[in-house]
């Protein structure tokens, strides 16, 4: 499958209030309307998506490094509520308003924090990263701390590990791998461990990880060789300063959040592929029951890809929030 992907229109740093930088990328007409994007895991702002949606749509995206991957500045110990607080300032510096935002994968909780902090207008989460420590995917019985970052010392398995389809409520038994299972408990009980533990991933690793448990419409995207190249670059400039922003941000991710869902009022829009089995146990069922003014989309034979190969229709709900 091609996937238009093209370098960005505009690069640049917003400097914060603390003196840290915050770099983006931009997309499409200088005057349209903003949507910020979170990216995915150990990605960057290199890595656009609807390069020939935005101009049609009118839409200036906006992709953002967060702290400590790419070229924006690290924030050590940094929470879901910073990276809201950073939203905030570069919004506000950049003249945005209340601007639409799109959270992918991992970059999801992130925007998410955004919505509830009252930063974002509208908020669409693509084949989002659920969370996986919420109660109710919980293990049945209580975990050990000590036992399980001690097992957790252990290095990871090269292949990554997969939720199967469940039933979506309630789970009767674990709904994730024990090799997952063993990482979501780390994070919450020694999340400092668990980041030490992320901290040895590298992009190499991420991308055999992604190769290894992408199901076919998946594949067909990522190893087209224009997406492939413009991956493979984004995987690099992620780990740019090294391990620790991937890090932080999947300690985070596998830990429990801390967001008030209830807080969210704007139009949240919440996407899956109905093939895609490793972001969420129920794709997102649970996820948007958790959010009042949520709406699920489901898409027919598409996988976890789906900012790449639906991008115009996300972007297109997307705008008709606003």
């Amino acid at each position: 499958m091609n996937v238009h992907i093209t370098a960005a229109d505009r690069l640049g740093e917003e400097r914060l209030p603390d003196g840290r930088l915050l770099a983006w990328a931009e997309w499409g007409p200088v005057d349209g309307t903003p949507v910020l994007h979170s990216p995915g895991a150990a990605t960057t702002r290199a890595l656009g998506f609807g390069a020939d949606a935005v101009d049609a749509l009118g839409v200036r995206l906006i992709s953002l490094d967060r702290p400590g991957l790419g070229s924006s500045t690290p924030a050590p110990g940094r929470t879901f509520a910073d990276f809201a607080a950073d939203i905030r300032a570069f919004a506000e510096r950049r003249g945005l308003g209340r601007p639409a935002m799109l959270g992918n994968s991992q970059g999801a909780p992130f925007a998410l924090a955004c919505a509830a902090a009252g930063t974002v207008g509208a908020l669409a989460l693509v084949s989002a990263a659920d969370e996986v420590a919420a109660p109710h995917f919980a293990a049945p019985g209580p975990a050990d701390a000590a036992a399980v970052t001690s097992r957790a010392a252990e290095p990871p398995r090269a292949e990554p590990p997969r939720a199967e389809p469940l039933p979506a409520d309630p789970f009767p038994a674990d709904p994730f791998p024990a090799e997952l299972r063993r990482l979501i408990d780390l994070a919450v009980a020694d999340p400092q461990a668990a980041e030490e533990l992320f901290a040895g991933f590298t992009p190499q690793a991420m991308w055999d990880m992604v190769m290894a448990g992408s199901p076919a419409p998946d594949l067909a995207v990522y190893r087209s060789p224009a997406f492939a190249a413009a991956y493979r670059r984004a995987l690099d400039t992620a780990f740019a300063q090294g391990p620790a922003g991937y890090a932080r941000d999947t300690a985070l991710a596998m830990g429990r959040w801390g967001i008030d869902f209830s807080a969210v009022t704007v139009p949240v829009d919440v996407w899956y592929g109905e093939l895609d089995t490793t972001h969420s146990p129920d794709q997102g069922a649970t996820l948007s029951s958790r959010l009042p003014t949520a709406t699920r989309h489901t898409v027919p034979g598409a996988g976890g890809a789906l900012l790449w190969t639906h991008a115009e229709e996300i972007l297109r709900t997307l705008l008709e929030r606003i």
